[in-house]
């Protein structure tokens, strides 16, 4: 949080293997779970701070959720979208992610 109150426009997202992941509130808020983490009005300390400790979600699986959260962002209100690369091997890790993340609904 900004010396005046007003909360910083990034948000750092840390992995469970230390990776940080520098991102835009407001595309890190795609996910309910970190809108709620980051909300002023909650007593989270990520809120506070502005970093996110991830302990469930490895460098490489964040580095596409981060990736998500951006693709989101820019095709939000589009027809048309063009399918985002995903990896076979992280599949399964990026759908137990999305589920914490809330990002299944």
């Amino acid at each position: 949080m900004a010396a005046n109150g007003v909360p910083s426009p990034f948000v750092t997202l840390v992995s469970s293997d230390g990776f940080e992941f520098h991102v835009r509130r407001s595309a890190a808020c795609v996910s309910p779970t970190l809108r709620r983490m980051l909300d002023a009005q909650s007593n989270f300390a990520e809120a506070q701070t502005g970093i996110c400790h991830l302990e469930n979600i490895g460098g490489n699986v964040l580095e596409k959720v981060v990736e998500y959260f951006y693709y989101n962002e820019k095709y939000r209100n589009s027809g048309g979208v063009p399918d985002m690369d995903i990896p076979s091997e992280l599949c399964l890790e990026l759908l137990m992610a999305a589920d914490f993340l809330l990002l299944t609904q």
